[in-house]
């Protein structure tokens, strides 16, 4: 059976490697701390001590790491990286969210060298990876994303071929951009509430079923009523995001005032405590009790 390599094995990437698992796949898997894997070594991934380990032994490798630079260094380092060690006709899939022209470069070089390469930014949080409802948005060759569709519908449930290489991480931003004004949407809500005297948990179910209902209001509302702020997906992350939505929409002359807007915010609560960095999106309610 195919192996499979997986590089990254936070919130998303175990959750992921769990359903792969699930299908009797062979995964061999690498993260930095490898004190954060033991339980998935325990369900039957095997430890590989760096990328260069995977690229020599896997036919389909998944990464799914942090930042770009992270993706850069996975990718791209002469030692261990996947286009410098990887066998020749391996599929090399980024689930990371990244910026389109670092999608393209690896692309370029991977065919270059006889590999393949996908982008396939991921959204839906924690719960969808770990019920497997991910929606996933890919960019790269058509007959690559064919190829590689059987593995995504084991953690996916929506997944689209947006175009060459690049598209898949346009298309997640737009998919950020619309996240970040619900998410402000939803915090807005509930600091009026809090301001008016109205029941904010009934007012979230009211909207939640009517018009104003998102998955931001129904999801990370609640857990913001609560302060409930453990991280389905990290604000550290979603700065990271908006920085790259908005960069890609200024090359194009293009002004995303909500986004911006919302970046400001978060920024602003980092700027005044670091360790918001680490907590979840939701968190961003703390802006109006400050």
């Amino acid at each position: 059976m195919t192996k499979i390599g997986f590089i990254g094995l936070g919130v998303m990437g175990s959750a992921i490697v769990r359903h792969l698992l699930a299908h009797d796949y062979t995964v061999i898997g690498y993260t930095r701390t490898k004190e954060k894997a033991l339980d998935l070594l325990d369900a039957g991934v095997i430890w590989a001590e760096n990328p260069k380990t995977i690229a020599q032994q896997c036919d389909i490798i998944f990464t799914m790491v942090g930042l770009p630079s992270d993706v850069e260094s996975v990718y791209f380092d002469e030692e261990f990286g996947l286009l410098e060690n990887a066998k020749v006709g391996a599929v090399l899939v980024d689930l990371t969210t990244s910026q389109p022209t670092l999608a393209r470069r690896i692309h370029d070089v991977a065919v270059a060298k006889g590999l393949h390469a996908l982008d396939a930014p991921v959204t839906g949080g924690d719960l969808g990876a770990k019920n497997g409802t991910l929606s996933i948005m890919v960019g790269g060759n058509i007959a690559d994303y064919h190829l590689v569709y059987p593995l995504l519908t084991l953690f996916g449930k929506t997944i689209q071929h947006f175009g060459p290489a690049g598209m898949g991480q346009h298309a997640k931003m737009a998919n950020q951009i619309a996240i970040a004004n619900t998410l402000l949407g939803t915090a807005e809500l509930l600091a009026y509430c809090q301001a008016q005297g109205i029941d904010a948990q009934k007012m979230l179910t009211t909207a939640g079923s009517g018009s104003a209902g998102s998955w931001q209001l129904n999801n990370n509302g609640p857990k913001a009523l609560e302060k409930d702020f453990a991280p389905g997906f990290y604000i550290a992350h979603f700065i990271k995001d908006m920085r790259i939505a908005v960069a890609e929409a200024h090359a194009q002359n293009l002004t995303l005032p909500g986004v911006e807007r919302v970046l400001a915010i978060f920024e602003s609560l980092v700027a005044a405590d670091p360790k918001f960095n680490d907590l979840g999106t939701q968190a961003v309610i703390e802006f109006f009790h400050q």
